[in-house]
């Protein structure tokens, strides 16, 4: 996917995240995590993984059945480990 060619806003999270059973959003130092077998309310998912302009967050990167978008340290250093 690239987010310079082509945009990505609440209408589309549903497609773009197809596939993953979790997604990690992250924002500076904070991040949270959504199982999407259990999501039932989008709202609070939306908002995380949103920037202000309405598009998807950056970096937005899927690995096996895990979504992550925005950048958060901590929880990419967690996920991918010290590389």
């Amino acid at each position: 996917m690239n987010a310079r060619k082509q945009r990505y806003g609440a209408e589309d999270l549903k497609a773009v995240f197809k596939g993953a059973k979790t997604v990690i959003t992250g924002r500076g130092k904070k991040s949270q995590s959504f199982e999407l077998s259990t999501q039932t309310d989008w709202t609070a998912l939306t908002k995380a993984a949103l920037g202000p302009s309405g598009n998807l967050r950056a970096p937005a990167v899927k690995t096996g059945d895990t979504m992550l978008v925005g950048y958060c340290e901590p929880a990419w250093q967690g996920h991918f480990g010290d590389a």
